[in-house]
C-alpha cells in the first residue's frame, strides 16, 4: 500500500487515493430490464437561488464564493443518500466490484478501527494522521476484515468512488445531481443560510445533523448520537424533505471542480469541461466546528474519481418526471 501525502490545509476531508488504477475506468454497467425502479425522489420546481458562500468563517481557496445567482430547471433528487441496502442489490444483480475492493483497501478514520487493525494500518503522511488505509476496507466491511453492514442496512454506503456511484447511477436510471442542483435542495428553500435549517448550528440545543462533537480527532463525546455513520433519515429533514444535507458522509456531485466559479454559466452550471477532481458537497460525522466546518450548505471540497474512504457517499437526482 503506498502512503499519501495530503495537501497543506487540514481538514477532516477524505484523502486520495494514491495508487495507478488497476484496470481500465470507467467501467460502465448496463440497465437490465429486471432493475428496480428508484424510489424516493423529491420533485422540487427549480428556480434561482443565491448559491455559494462569503461566510468569513469559510474557505475561499475551496471556491467557496463568490455568492452568485443561479437558476436550475426542475429536477428530482432522492430525499436520502443511497443505502448499504440499495446498493447490495446493486451488487447482487450485476457482480459490481467498487473501486476500494479492486485496490484492496481504503481510508478508515482511526478511532472506528479495531485496535489490532490500527497496528497493521498505513497512516497518511502529512497533517491528516487520522485515517488509516485498511487492507480490506470496502462499503461490504467499512472498518475492514471482521466489520460487516448487516445491522447498517439503512445507514449511507460508503467506500464509494465516484466512478462507483455512476455505474450504480447508470444501473437504477438515475445519475448524480450536479453542485448547483445538489445546493438548490440542500438549501430548502433558505436564502444564504449556513445550514439547512438557519444560522444555529444546534438550535435551542438540539442537533440537526451528525458531525463532531468534543476534541477532534481523538475524543468523541457522540452528543448528538453517532461516532461513525447514522441512518439516512435521522434528524429531521429540510423544508424540501431531503435529510441530513449536512454531515454524515461527503457526497459526490456531477461536476468536476474548479476553485474559479466565477466562469461558469448562471443556468444549470455543469462545471468546468476539464479537471483531475469532483466535487464532493456536504461535510461529515468527521467536521468539527473548531477545525473543519465544511458542514455549511455553501462549503464544497474535491477527491479524485477512483478515491474512496468511510465518510463518502452520495445522493442521487433525474430529470423532471
Amino acid at each position: 500500500m503506498t502512503v499519501m501525502s495530503t495537501d497543506e490545509t487540514p481538514h477532516c476531508c477524505a484523502p486520495t487515493r494514491p495508487d495507478a488504477h488497476p484496470e481500465p475506468a470507467p467501467r460502465r454497467v448496463a440497465a437490465g430490464p429486471g432493475r428496480p425502479r428508484f424510489g424516493g425522489l423529491v420533485a422540487l420546481p427549480g428556480g434561482t437561488f443565491r448559491m455559494g458562500t462569503d461566510d468569513p468563517d469559510g474557505f475561499p481557496d475551496d471556491g467557496e464564493g463568490p455568492v452568485r445567482e443561479v437558476t436550475v430547471a426542475p429536477y428530482r433528487i432522492s430525499a436520502t443518500t443511497v443505502t448499504n441496502a440499495q446498493f447490495a442489490a446493486f451488487v447482487r444483480e450485476t457482480g459490481f466490484r467498487t473501486d476500494a475492493e479492486r485496490y484492496g483497501w481504503s481510508f478508515v478514520f482511526h478511532l472506528l478501527v479495531p485496535p489490532a487493525l490500527r497496528r497493521s494500518g498505513t497512516p497518511v503522511a502529512g497533517p491528516a494522521p487520522w485515517w488509516l488505509g485498511i487492507a480490506g476496507a470496502s462499503w461490504q466491511a467499512p472498518e475492514g476484515p471482521g466489520s460487516d453492514v448487516s445491522q447498517r442496512s439503512n445507514h449511507p454506503v460508503v467506500h464509494v468512488s465516484y466512478d462507483d456511484a455512476v455505474a450504480y447511477c447508470e444501473w437504477a436510471g438515475v445519475r448524480l445531481p450536479t453542485e448547483a442542483e445538489w445546493e438548490y435542495a440542500a438549501r430548502g428553500g433558505l436564502d444564504q443560510a449556513r445550514f439547512p435549517w438557519g444560522e444555529e448550528l444546534t438550535p435551542r440545543g438540539q442537533h440537526r445533523c451528525n458531525v463532531w462533537q468534543g476534541t477532534f480527532p481523538t475524543h468523541n463525546t457522540e452528543a448528538d448520537g453517532y461516532l461513525g455513520t447514522a441512518p439516512v433519515k435521522s434528524f429531521r429533514p429540510n423544508a424540501f424533505g431531503l435529510y441530513n444535507v449536512s454531515g454524515n458522509v461527503w457526497e459526490w456531485c456531477a461536476d468536476r471542480f474548479t476553485a474559479d466559479r466565477t466562469t461558469l454559466p448562471d443556468h444549470d452550471p455543469i462545471g468546468p469541461a476539464e479537471g483531475a477532481t469532483r466535487v464532493i458537497k456536504g461535510g461529515s460525522y468527521l467536521c468539527h466546528d473548531s477545525y473543519c466546518n465544511r458542514y455549511r450548505v455553501g462549503a464544497r471540497s474535491n477527491n479524485t474519481p477512483d478515491s474512496s474512504t468511510g465518510n463518502m457517499g452520495f445522493r442521487v437526482a433525474a430529470g423532471p418526471a
